[in-house]
């Protein structure tokens, strides 16, 4: 058995300066945005600058029998990148390049590391846009998104990271290097590895490139507006009618009362009336206006109190209230953010089901929603590092309760370390032994983060 000083001597023999075994580095890498840290210290953290590096790591890893987790920015919420003892941490976040812009392809060739706003930012002089847009997207890879299968507000009209991906680049468990998928719009050779590596949170490989589906920037305006509501359920009712209108928002989210108090106070906004829950919509391209005034409409029949934003600067208020939900629960205490996804249909019942479990375990559980995509976010808040026994208890009956509605524990975080006892109860026991399985083909000897998605 290799010691790990041993490990550590091969990675800086290889590596050099861009292993860091600082106290510093080894702590930051056990934990991400989820509240929840890994047990242990990990051996190091390895900076990778080149798809060179990442392939020695991997190369030592596999002949010494050392885990690896690959990590980007670490602003996941289900603790898939937290690294461990005896583990290493590879870090792609200092590869950041844009290697190629083609907009008459519609496509970018780019590393793991680049920051979404960062991406979109140098996409824009060319007329095109990368749509993926988490709340996080100041501070997330692009890496990180595809590795989870991320989402966010703008999903509900441009589809999620699945949909704006054409190959990635991947690094076996052994160092070999795969490029999967295409840089064409159509392609069907074989099977769809690339699919398969989105959402893999790191089991199968290490993306180390990326080809991104683009799209050009939208014609005509944006028009931003808000509908408050007395209660959630009444909201979520609401955005069902938005979405049985067949008018298509590019944005609709919900916050309930909680959330929305909790964002108020954080941003010094003046506090909601009580109960209130509110809907942000905002629709775009050249049928904008017309489409606003429709849904505009369709919110006032449900009994929302309707407010157009009368400009740019005022729809960025509106927008920023909902992505500071995060830092608003932060405030609240130690935060458990779960990601259930329903029949966008189910939303009311989802929500139903929400306040039900809220009385049955004596909680609090403050939510949002990407109401255009029947994503939901519900919260726990909690005092302390751990996640007490009730909040777990809570949790499974709101994970199962979203199954009976038709639909999944994960919509977009992925499942980490914090979903995985809960896997088997969706997949079922064939397609969970099908998947591990799969897993094993791509790393034979389990160091892609393990424990990660499949419980031990």
């Amino acid at each position: 058995m290799t010691e790990p000083s041993d490990v550590v001597a091969l990675l800086r023999a290889d590596l050099g300066d861009r292993v860091d075994t600082s106290a510093a580095a080894l702590a930051a890498v056990r934990a991400d945005k989820s509240g929840h840290a890994a047990d242990g210290t990990p051996l190091a953290v390895v900076h990778a600058a080149t798809v060179a590096d990442v392939q020695a790591v991997l190369r030592i890893a596999s002949a010494t029998g050392t885990p690896v987790v690959p990590r980007g920015a670490g602003t996941g919420l289900a603790g898939g990148a937290n690294t461990g003892g005896g583990e290493i941490a590879l870090s792609l976040r200092a590869m950041d390049r844009i290697i190629e812009v083609r907009p008459d392809d519609l496509l970018a060739v780019v590393e793991p590391g680049i920051l979404n706003a960062d991406l979109n930012t140098a996409l824009e002089p060319y007329g095109v846009w990368w749509a993926p847009d988490p709340a996080s997207r100041a501070i997330s890879t692009v890496g990180g998104n595809i590795a989870t299968g991320a989402g966010g507000l703008l999903c509900a009209k441009y589809g999620v990271v699945r949909d704006a991906v054409l190959g990635v680049d991947l690094v076996l468990a052994d160092g070999r290097l795969l490029h999967l998928g295409h840089r064409s719009v159509k392609g069907v050779t074989g099977l769809d590895l690339t699919s398969l590596v989105i959402g893999s949170e790191g089991t199968l490989g290490v993306v180390v490139g990326a080809t991104l589906k683009l799209r050009r920037l939208v014609a005509g305006e944006r028009v931003t507006l808000t509908a408050m509501f007395p209660g959630v359920r009444a909201a979520a009712v609401a955005s069902s009618a938005v979405t049985a209108s067949g008018v298509q928002p590019a944005i609709m989210e919900l916050m309930d009362a909680t959330s929305l108090a909790a964002v108020h106070r954080l941003l010094s906004l003046p506090a909601p009336a009580a109960g209130a829950a509110q809907l942000t919509i905002q629709t775009d391209g050249p049928a904008a206006v017309d489409e606003a005034r429709a849904i505009a409409g369709v919110l006032e029949a449900a009994g929302g109190v309707v407010r157009v934003a009368a400009d740019d600067a005022e729809a960025e208020t509106l927008l920023a209230v909902r992505r500071a939900m995060h830092p608003a629960m932060e405030t609240l205490g130690t935060t458990l953010i779960e990601d259930v996804s329903v029949p966008r249909s189910a939303l009311p019942d989802m929500f139903d089901a929400i306040a039900r479990i809220e009385r049955e375990y004596g909680l609090v559980i403050p939510a949002v929603a990407h109401a255009g995509d029947g994503n939901l976010h519900p919260n726990f808040v909690f005092e302390g590092p751990e996640v007490p026994a009730v909040v777990w208890e809570a949790a499974d009956a709101l994970f199962r309760a979203a199954l009976e509605l038709g639909g999944t524990l994960t919509g977009e975080h992925g499942i980490g370390v914090l979903k995985r006892r809960w896997l088997v109860d969706e997949l079922g026991d064939d397609q969970w032994r099908l998947q591990r399985d799969i897993v094993r083909v791509f790393d034979p000897r389990g160091i892609l983060n393990p424990g990660k998605v499949f419980a031990p």
